[in-house]
C-alpha cells in the first residue's frame, strides 16, 4: 500500500506537469487574447514530430531548442495572417477557424510522416534509474519532466507580474487603445503572446511525444484533457492551470489502481446500497475502468457550481 501511495504520488506528478506544460500554453494565449485556440494541440503534435525529425540529426537537447521555436514561428504566422483576419467577425470565427487548423494539421502530419507511431525514445543522457524505491525506479527522465515543468510555471508567473513586457502584454488585453498611444505595437504583442503559446506547445511535444507516443492521433488523444484543465482551474488563470493539471492527474492516477466499487468504498464507511438491477450494476462498476472520464464528470460539476473554475478572477 505505501508503494502504490508513494508511486502514485509519483505518477501525478509526472502526468500533472505534463499537462501543465502542454496547457500553460493555451492558458497564456485565453487570458492575454480571449482566444480559445482548438489547433492548440496540434501544435503539441507538430512538436513532437519536428523534435523527432530533428533528434535523428542533431540530437535530443538540439531538438528540445529548435523544435519549440520553429512551432513558436508557425503559430505568430498562423496569427498574424490567419486568426488576425478572421478576428473581427468574433469569437465564432476565431473558434471554426482554429477548428480547422486542427484538422489541416493533423492530415499534413498523416502525409508527411504516414499514420504509423514514430520510435521515439528516451536520450542515453537520461536513459538511466534516478533512485529505486521497492524495487521500482524513477527514471531521471520523469524528473528531467517535473524540472522543466517547474521552471516554465515559475518563468511564466516571473514574466508576466514582475517584468516591463508583462505589464504590456496585460495592459493590452485591457487597454489596447492606451498601449497603442504610449507608442507599444499592440498587434505585435499578440502575436508574440501566440508565438509564445505556441511554443509551450511544442515543447511539451518534444517531451510528451517521448514520454507517451509520438503518432498522429496524439493531439486528438491529450487536446481535451487540456480544455478540461483550463476550465477546472479557471478560464486564463496560470496558477488556477498548474492546480487543476495536478489535481486531475491524481484522480486519473489513483483511480486506475483502486480495485474498487462505489459499493466497496461505500461500505468501507459502513453505508449499505440496495439496489437492483441495472443500478446494481452501476454501483459495482469499478473506479479503475471509469478512470478516464473522471476529469470530465469533475469539469462539468465545476461548471454547474462554480462556472470560473477553482482560481478564475474574471469571465471572458
Amino acid at each position: 500500500m505505501v508503494e502504490y501511495l508513494i508511486f502514485s504520488v509519483l505518477n501525478t506528478l509526472v502526468l500533472g506537469m505534463l499537462l501543465f506544460m502542454l496547457s500553460s500554453g493555451l492558458t497564456l494565449i485565453f487570458s492575454m487574447m480571449g482566444v480559445l485556440n482548438f489547433a492548440h494541440a496540434s501544435f503539441y503534435m507538430l512538436g513532437a514530430y519536428f523534435g523527432y525529425q530533428i533528434t535523428t540529426v542533431a540530437g535530443f537537447w538540439s531538438a528540445l531548442i529548435i523544435s519549440p521555436l520553429l512551432v513558436g514561428i508557425l503559430g505568430a504566422a498562423v496569427e498574424r495572417y490567419g486568426l488576425r483576419t478572421v478576428h473581427k467577425y468574433g469569437h465564432v470565427a476565431e473558434l471554426l477557424f482554429t477548428l480547422g487548423l486542427f484538422f489541416i494539421i493533423e492530415e499534413g502530419v498523416n502525409l508527411i510522416w504516414g499514420r504509423n507511431a514514430m520510435p521515439n525514445f528516451i536520450p542515453a543522457s537520461l536513459d538511466f534509474p534516478l533512485f529505486t524505491l521497492f524495487n521500482s525506479e524513477f527514471s531521471a527522465f520523469r524528473a528531467f519532466m517535473l524540472l522543466i515543468s517547474v521552471a516554465i510555471f515559475i518563468g511564466l508567473y516571473l514574466v508576466l507580474t514582475r517584468t516591463r513586457i508583462g505589464l504590456i502584454i496585460q495592459a493590452a488585453l485591457t487597454h489596447p487603445e492606451g498601449v497603442n498611444a504610449l507608442g507599444h505595437n499592440v498587434p505585435a504583442v499578440f502575436m508574440m503572446v501566440f508565438g509564445g503559446g505556441s511554443a509551450l506547445a511544442g515543447l511539451a511535444g518534444v517531451i510528451g511525444g517521448i514520454f507517451l507516443i509520438t503518432e498522429p492521433s496524439m493531439a486528438l488523444t491529450l487536446g481535451p484533457i487540456v480544455f478540461v484543465v483550463i476550465v477546472v482551474g479557471g478560464m486564463g488563470s496560470l496558477t488556477g492551470a498548474f492546480v487543476a493539471s495536478l489535481l486531475l492527474a491524481g484522480l486519473q492516477t489513483f483511480a486506475v489502481g483502486l480495485e474498487y466499487s462505489l459499493v466497496d468504498l461505500l461500505g468501507i464507511i459502513g453505508v449499505t446500497v440496495n439496489a437492483d438491477g441495472i443500478l446494481r450494476d452501476i454501483w459495482r462498476i469499478q473506479l479503475s475502468h471509469i478512470g478516464p472520464i473522471l476529469p470530465y464528470l469533475f469539469m462539468v460539476l465545476m461548471l454547474m457550481f462554480r462556472p470560473k473554475g477553482l482560481l478564475g478572477k474574471r469571465e471572458n
